[in-house]
């Protein structure tokens, strides 16, 4: 896929060309790391297909899911890290059969200097992205468990766009970061209240 099928990345011909220029297109399998914390960035990702998850790992290897990258945006985490030359504080993960479009990030700064319109869609990812990270600051601080979960839950028919969901309690579990036999108890409970109907490895919203 080229960018310029994305209807989610609304730039300028003249932009594209550069990026698809600039670019080295990649894929990955589902679950695979495209990236790795505490790894230096060379390069910015921009998903053409499928859609990547972003996570904070703490010392003990437990993830806290932050947020998702679809196609037409990147991570301005990657970006932020990438133009300080620090390295990643994030780990971010094919969340299905992903396409992605990596620009070095020397070309970002070039494009940053010589088109509005590139540094303006970077400000945009930044502020969507912060309202995101505020939303799981708000919901690990003030909301319960179940309702992060049901969040979740929804959170991810939506980005799979069916109420069918394939995923494992322990993959719930890390992405919450909580324990698996917390979360089993809660997504049990959620089926006796007639929310979601369980299945081996799978969820269905009701």
């Amino acid at each position: 896929m080229e960018l310029k099928d994305i209807a989610a990345f609304k730039a300028t011909p003249q932009i594209r060309e550069q990026l698809e220029k600039f670019g080295i297109k990649k894929a990955y399998a589902e679950g695979s790391v495209i990236i790795q914390e505490h790894h230096y960035i060379n390069a910015i990702p921009i998903v053409l297909i499928g859609s990547i998850r972003v996570m904070r790992v703490d010392d003990d290897g437990r993830e806290l899911l932050l947020y998702y990258i679809k196609a037409g945006e990147s991570c301005i985490m990657s970006f932020l890290s990438g133009l300080h030359q620090d390295t990643s504080k994030i780990k971010a993960v094919a969340e299905e059969d992903t396409e992605i479009l990596f620009i070095p990030i020397e070309k970002v700064s070039l494009l940053i200097k010589e088109y509005p319109e590139w540094l303006d869609y970077i400000f945009k990812l930044y502020h969507k992205r912060f309202e995101e990270l505020l939303e799981v600051v708000n919901a690990v601080a003030f909301k319960k468990l179940d309702e992060r979960l049901l969040d979740f839950i929804k959170t991810k028919a939506n980005l799979n766009q069916s109420k069918e969901i394939h995923i494992t309690h322990e993959q719930i579990a890390n992405e919450l970061g909580s324990a698996r036999v917390v979360v089993s108890r809660l997504l049990k409970q959620l089926e006796e209240d007639g929310v979601i109907t369980l299945g081996r490895n799978k969820i269905f919203l009701v």
